[in-house]
């Protein structure tokens, strides 16, 4: 990683502030074994397959709260230059435009600004993975049956984070020397989603080609 990269995530520019899994907990061990394939310097494709007795339920949680930092983080390295006048329209190109639906404000997909869409997004996902209903913390607590179905979406709506950078913000990441760094991050994220079918084909479309070129 460069200097001056360093630099940028040293200041820990996270959109928010990071989730943490407790020291203790079975997610904090899991957390460490995921880490470590990394640190290892395991073959991408390999460290995201579950690990012999672990629960897939478990295995997703710990890297859902994982990508939602580092996205984050990405994100926050390049927010300065994705403002509602540079982004008006949250989208990937052309060809996709990202609407927002919530359950609250939002009962409609609203057409809305990408640094909008991502703080609304940003602070939807917390809700999510700080709600013990949907995350358990505690050995033992059973996550509930919508489980799969909540963690799908959040990484649905994560992949478009990355759609959004790297199409209307890669001359920013280029210019940091943040590539190597960030195209690890994709492939990892790539990977685990698709061991797992957690993320519709079409929601993969927009970097379809940069994908086949990176990953295959």
């Amino acid at each position: 990683m460069s200097m001056a990269l360093k630099q940028v995530f040293n200041k820990d520019r996270t959109f928010r502030p990071k989730r943490k899994f407790e020291p203790g907990t079975q997610r904090f061990d899991l957390h460490k074994k995921a880490q470590a394939s990394l640190n290892a310097g395991l073959d991408l494709k390999q460290a995201v397959q579950l690990p012999h007795g672990e629960g897939l339920n478990d295995w997703v949680a710990v890297h859902v709260v994982d990508f939602f930092n580092r996205i984050n983080l990405i994100y926050g390295t390049i927010s300065d230059s994705c403002t509602d006048q540079t982004c008006p329209v949250m989208s990937g190109g052309p060809k996709y435009e990202y609407r927002w639906q919530d359950e609250h404000k939002y009962k409609k997909p609203t057409a809305l600004s990408a640094p909008k869409y991502m703080s609304l997004l940003m602070d939807w996902i917390e809700v999510q993975i700080n709600n013990e209903n949907i995350f358990p913390t505690n050995v033992g607590t059973p996550f509930p049956k919508t489980f799969m179905q909540v963690a799908k979406k959040i990484l649905s709506r994560l992949f478009r984070v990355f759609v959004h950078v790297y199409i209307h913000h890669f001359d920013r990441v280029s210019q940091m020397g943040a590539e190597a760094h960030v195209n690890t991050c994709y492939k990892h994220f790539y990977y685990f989603v698709t061991e797992f079918n957690l993320t519709d084909h079409k929601e993969l479309e927009p970097l379809k080609e940069m994908t086949s070129r990176m990953c295959h």
